[in-house]
């Protein structure tokens, strides 16, 4: 039996809320179950996946401490069918540990109804302290970085480089302003399943128009290996800015990258 069709919106979803938040667990022979746990204000949602799947399955509550809070609540939802769970896997769910191997399906479907799962699952929007929209999405998986990247430029035009953060190694690809309103009209619409606190951060974000006194900043230029080598032959910054066509500062902070700072000469001796 076959239950997953990535093309319709709501299995697409489903299986990218899986992929980020759910997990795989592989017992002996046959046995295994996959289980989502979240907060217990997050229930409507796995009602919805316990509504769509075909097989049996539970949901249920538990209160207990955590570092973050003493008394927190979770819901979680759980099924056993060795059929649900081998198609899972043949779609792109690993078993166990997965954060850094997941991919996009291996299957036509729904790009947006899926990156909407994904954002409710290891994402956010909303709006900044500043009265700013966003949208960002956090993975430790190249394939999935790189999937998501791609499907938001896609949609509003603007591209990012790559790189995961120093302090845990993974992958937080932001979006800001008119960027993150295209992008979040885009994946968040009425009639599309979502975490209800999600879809009123979307609304927050798609209602935003920038104010009259913000300025729009100038495109972002990348630097090519050619005006490196100019650069690092100029004669003076100001020779380099006028033969490149960019500011003073910018080709000073470019060529203290690509050779640091200067250091103070010391004299044999002292």
């Amino acid at each position: 039996m076959t239950f997953f069709d990535l093309e319709r919106p709501e299995h697409a979803y489903m299986f990218a809320f899986l992929q980020a938040d759910g997990h795989l667990a592989q017992g002996v022979g046959n046995k295994g179950r996959l289980t989502v746990e979240l907060s217990a204000r997050d229930a409507p949602i796995l009602d919805e996946f316990q509504r769509l799947c075909p097989f049996y399955s539970s949901i249920r509550y538990r209160t207990r401490s955590t570092n973050f809070k003493a008394q927190h609540t979770s819901v979680i939802w759980t099924v056993s069918a060795r059929e649900f769970r081998e198609e899972l896997q043949a779609l792109g769910l690993p078993v166990g540990r997965k954060s850094a191997i997941l991919t996009p399906p291996n299957v036509p479907f729904s790009r947006r109804d899926y990156v909407r799962g994904l954002i409710d699952a290891d994402g956010s929007t909303g709006l900044t302290a500043k009265e700013l929209p966003f949208v960002c999405f956090t993975t430790q998986s190249d394939s999935m970085a790189e999937f998501y990247a791609g499907y938001a430029e896609s949609i509003c035009g603007i591209s990012r480089k790559l790189a995961r953060n120093k302090r845990d190694g993974i992958y937080n690809i932001l979006y800001t302003r008119e960027a993150a309103v295209t992008i979040v009209d885009e994946m968040y619409y009425s009639s599309g399943l979502a975490l209800p606190r999600k879809q009123a951060s979307a609304a927050q974000v798609s209602r935003w128009v920038r104010p009259p006194d913000m300025g729009i900043a100038a495109p972002r230029r990348s630097w090519t290996s050619e005006e490196d080598a100019a650069l690092l032959g100029a004669v003076s910054m100001d020779s380099a800015a006028a033969q490149l066509g960019r500011t003073i500062k910018s080709c000073t902070i470019r060529k203290w990258r690509l050779v640091g700072p200067k250091r103070p000469r010391v004299l044999p001796g002292r």
